[in-house]
């Protein structure tokens, strides 16, 4: 005779879904219904705000020089892309930021690895670049054209001073982070100074420093933003004066919108970069 097996429960306490069940297929169905829920309305929120400002605008509730209609940006936005200003102005601007990115990574996390690996190297700098880090970036512009003009010079420079300490900060403290043992163990294991910090100490510090890469970005593309208002003769922020000159709101508002693109472009890049390195920590 085969056993039974008599499963017994506590009054008033509900007995635990089995997997496979019908309540936990039901679980299932709710939760993808809701995840497409959300996905969709992620999608239809950006266009119910174009089209709610559309139709003010075309009733006049929106003034048309403050704040111009979408069509109207997107006319504008065809229109210097027809005449070639606009690949002109992205080239210029994606030039700066690109040179005074690289300046900014290779400063920032060669200085974030020297003060997160050197006690001594952490109170001979740490100090200056906090002190540094408190100034303001933008007020800084005057003393950039006084000792650098108004070339590329003193933009490229700003950019990089913006993308710096996120790099900076983030690269010393994953350093401090890391375990202390695994650093002992490479040390008894006959590791060499240089074969620990590569093998162990940067991959282990990298999801962090790829975290400051994109604050990085984020402000070196505000701070070019700033920077080609330096008597630019080329560049977005050249177009949007040049735009605010003829009083053309309609241009402004479209380089605004290719400035966001570019930071949202360049973020994604790197969330790939993130995805793709610290892939075995999904494993």
């Amino acid at each position: 005779m085969a056993d039974r097996t008599l499963s017994i429960s506590a009054p008033g306490v509900p007995r635990a879904a089995k997997p496979g069940s019908p309540d936990d297929s039901s679980a299932s169905v709710k939760a993808a219904r809701s995840s497409r829920l959300h996905t969709t309305l992620r999608a239809l929120s950006p266009v119910a705000v174009l089209v709610l400002w559309q139709v003010g605008s075309a009733l006049g509730i929106i003034p048309q020089d403050k704040l111009p209609a979408p069509s109207l940006i997107a006319e504008a936005g065809w229109e210097v892309l027809g005449n070639g200003q606009l690949l002109d102005a992205i080239a210029a601007s994606a030039q700066r930021v690109a040179i005074g990115l690289t300046i900014g990574v290779a400063v920032g996390i060669g200085l974030g690895l020297l003060v997160g690996l050197s006690k001594f190297a952490d109170s001979a700098i740490d100090p200056n670049m906090q002190a540094i880090r408190a100034l303001p970036l933008f007020g800084l512009i005057p003393l950039f054209i006084l000792w650098f003009g108004i070339g590329e010079m003193p933009k490229v420079l700003l950019v990089s001073l913006g993308a710096l300490f996120p790099l900076y900060l983030n690269t010393s403290a994953a350093i401090r982070q890391i375990d202390g043992r695994l650093v002992e163990t490479a040390r008894v294991l006959g590791f060499s100074r240089l074969t620990t910090v590569r093998d162990l100490i940067i991959p282990g510090a990298m999801p962090q420093i790829l975290v400051g890469l994109r604050q990085a970005l984020a402000i070196a593309w505000l701070s070019l933003i700033v920077a080609e208002q330096i008597a630019a003769t080329s560049g977005l922020g050249y177009l949007i004066n040049n735009a605010r000159d003829f009083l053309r709101t309609d241009i402004i508002f479209f380089g605004l919108i290719v400035y966001a693109a570019l930071g949202l472009i360049t973020d994604a890049i790197v969330r790939a970069l993130e995805r793709y390195t610290t892939r075995y920590q999904n494993r």
